[in-house]
């Protein structure tokens, strides 16, 4: 039955869950129903989602929120997506732009390189645990973090993930913007093109998941190729021979902090990783969702951000790079590396395409993140929320778009931080005290204040974590108290004392909550 038919048979004022009626069927008697939203039969919302229903059923438009996907309701994708759509995803001029930071830190090439492929790696097994999630539970990465952080304290994260998608996609356009701007000679302005990405991204996201999926299972294959030939043209003019300029602390100091920031571009995905899940059947292996997922993300924006590593290096001995880069962007630059330059408009028109990617994934998880902040937000239609992200992110696109580089370093870097803090207690809740099994969580709740844990323990573990952050952060406004302590400029340790703050502090913490209260 469709929303809308469902609509015409209530009274003027009525509350419902949206099309999940087989869980309410399932649901014990006795438990409270879990409510999404008070949905109105008249007024203005519900001209919305009458409309979205008739989108729904003519061109695919997906109208259903955050609410779980039921085993009986799913349509899996093909598998090979969990690794295809990161690969879409990541591969694009934005990595390609954060492999320069590793001669902005003064590092060599082999130094830089290592630290690429270290630090994706790791950010993605955080991000690849998570996916497992989804395919068990049928829920969005929000909701599952209800059932360790709590009802209230999850909001956080929702709001979180809103700003983490908002600057995901204003660098996406950022990047795009910039290759548009070059390939036509200037004729589209900066502020133009990030309109143009902008805009592309928007409209897959607007249909749902179903186009995003889509278009991420092909669009990886036409960046390989790209990348593969900007290696052949560009990899052989590397400076594999100039050493880092920082010795002792301070060598230190600048690998970790960019460790941090190459962590943090691939760890950030870990809050929304298990919306693009929901649909795979519950006895889909984690093995093969941890593998295809950490791979997926790691292997493609290691390939993105070596690159920039070899163009990187170069900037010390090529006075012309770095001046074409520092005045005119990467795209410029881009078209200056390539020959013939006819071909290097070409590849960089195609390359435009690597930020929509990241853009479709981006937009659509933050619509779901902000109907996840609060129940009534879930009556309001998704597309909507769609299009007040797409307006946030031209916005960010435009106000930033003259400093990419320092985006980068301060924006990916804050991104780990508290998605390590809220990576440890997810994790901890399932293993310690759900003894690693989905049978533990009432999955019929998930959307029940008085089911889920009250909060206390996740939200002082988390605030804690964003207390081992500060001290241990190095960004170009701020450098941590500790942080400071490791050579000249400081070296970026927030990733790991928010990993032991939250840990030390969330096992005590999750016990005595159990213990007192219940639940």
């Amino acid at each position: 039955m469709e929303t809308s038919d469902i609509e015409r048979q209530l009274p003027e004022k009525s509350t419902f869950v949206t099309p999940v009626s087989s869980e309410i069927s399932s649901h014990d008697s006795s438990d409270p129903i879990p409510i999404v939203a008070t949905f109105s039969k008249t007024g203005p919302l519900a001209r919305l989602r009458h409309w979205e229903a008739i989108l729904d059923r003519k061109l695919g438009i997906e109208s259903n929120g955050p609410e779980r996907v039921l085993p009986e309701d799913r349509n899996p994708p093909n598998q090979a997506v969990m690794a295809l759509m990161w690969a879409s995803g990541t591969m694009n001029l934005s990595c390609l732009t954060t492999g320069f930071l590793g001669f902005e830190f003064g590092l060599s090439l082999k130094q830089s390189i290592l630290i690429v492929v270290f630090g994706s790696i790791l950010g993605s097994a955080i991000t690849g645990w998570c996916a497992s999630m989804g395919p068990g539970t049928g829920l969005r990465q929000v909701s599952i973090s209800r059932y360790s952080l709590g009802w209230w304290p999850s909001k956080i994260i929702a709001f979180l993930n809103v700003v983490e998608q908002l600057g995901w996609s204003s660098v996406g356009c950022i990047t795009g913007g910039l290759a548009l701007s070059a390939v036509s000679d200037g004729r589209i302005n900066l502020v133009l093109g990030v309109v143009i990405i902008a805009v592309v991204g928007l409209v897959f996201s607007f249909v749902g998941l179903r186009a995003v999926l889509t278009y991420e299972e092909y669009a990886w294959a036409v960046f390989f190729v790209i990348f593969m030939i900007m290696y052949g043209e560009t990899a052989h003019l590397a400076d594999n021979q100039t050493p880092s300029s920082h010795t002792g602390a301070s060598l230190s100091g600048s690998v970790l902090t960019l460790l941090a920031v190459v962590y943090g571009s691939s760890a950030s995905w870990c809050s929304i990783v298990s919306d693009y899940y929901v649909q795979y059947p519950v006895d889909t292996s984690k093995t093969k969702v941890f593998l295809l997922t950490t791979f997926g993300i790691a292997i493609p924006t290691s390939v993105g951000m070596i690159l920039g590593c070899c163009v990187g290096s170069t900037m010390g001995i090529n006075t012309e790079w770095q001046d074409t880069y520092n005045n005119s962007g990467v795209g410029e630059l881009i078209q200056t590396i390539l020959y013939p330059l006819g071909f290097a408009k070409f590849l960089l028109v195609v390359l435009v395409l690597s930020g929509i990617g990241m853009n479709c994934i981006a937009i659509y998880s933050a619509a779901l993140s902000i109907q996840q902040f609060a129940r009534p937000l879930q009556a309001v239609p998704r597309a909507f929320w769609t299009l007040i992200v797409f307006v946030g992110i031209l916005l960010l696109g435009i106000a930033g778009r003259n400093h990419l580089l320092d985006v980068l370093e301060n924006f990916l870097a804050l991104l780990g931080y508290w998605n390590t803090a809220f990576f440890v207690i997810v994790f901890t809740e399932h293993y310690l005290f759900r003894e690693g099994s989905l049978e533990n969580y009432d999955l019929t709740a998930w959307n029940t204040p008085s089911k889920m844990p009250l909060g206390l323990a996740g939200l002082v573990a988390f605030l804690l974590g964003i207390v081992g952050c500060v001290l241990g952060m190095v960004q170009t406004w701020y450098v941590g108290v500790i942080a400071k302590m490791i050579g000249d400029s400081g070296g970026d340790i927030g990733n790991q004392l928010a990993f032991v703050f939250t840990l030390v502090s969330f096992v005590p913490l999750r016990w005595l909550e159990m213990k007192y209260i219940g639940r």
